[in-house]
């Protein structure tokens, strides 16, 4: 039986693409769905293309019984997946699946992490500090911001000439690579994982 992954997303979902195409190669593992708070998220057109159940869900629908825990026990998934998700996880889902939700985040944590530093803004504020290197974070997500335990990490140099945009292109690759392949070898362990960091820079 394949190992089910969910995605949560917010926004134009190309790393919800990206993994959902990743997996549509293995024959171990599969996205059974995608999950969105924003009714207008480009994630939805994208799922909906590739072939995977998407749904979007109001705020208030996060924190209940009935609301999306209801439907993440019927999918029973493996691995929860934060892909440009925004909202802050709930405790109600962590509890009922420990160790089996994780998210990415463009920067090296603890550096440019909690409330409000996504996307743009971490990268606006790498640039502003005058920062030698950032680079991503995947970690498993507890009840606080960006705080989770770290499972992997990679690093890469940042340009006199660089600015929030090429910054964030770059990152955008190093998370295209690397993702979808910690995704892959938490599924693939048997036990809670122990995946090194390589701060290695690209």
């Amino acid at each position: 039986m394949k190992k089910r992954i969910v995605i949560f997303a917010s926004g134009s979902g190309t790393n919800t693409q990206n993994l959902i195409q990743y997996f549509q190669q293995v024959d171990f593992a599969e996205v059974v769905l995608v999950l969105t708070n924003k009714k207008d998220a480009k994630v939805l057109k994208r799922s909906k293309r590739l072939k995977i159940k998407s749904l979007h869900f109001e705020k208030k629908e996060l924190n209940v019984e009935n609301g999306v825990l209801r439907i993440l026990k019927k999918v029973k998934p493996d691995l929860i997946v934060l892909a440009g998700f925004l909202l802050k996880f709930p405790e109600i889902i962590l509890k009922e699946f420990p160790n089996k939700v994780i998210n990415l985040h463009p920067a090296l944590l603890p550096k440019y992490g909690g409330k409000g530093m996504y996307g743009h803004h971490v990268h606006e504020a790498v640039i502003a500090n005058k920062e030698p290197e950032t680079g991503i974070t995947i970690h498993y997500v507890n009840e606080n911001y960006d705080e989770g335990a770290i499972i992997f990490q990679k690093s890469m140099r940042v340009l006199e000439k660089d600015t929030p945009e090429t910054v964030a292109e770059r990152i955008h690759k190093l998370e295209y690579k690397y993702f979808p392949k910690v995704v892959e070898d938490l599924l693939l362990s048997e036990k809670k994982p122990s995946i090194p960091t390589d701060n290695k820079n690209d």
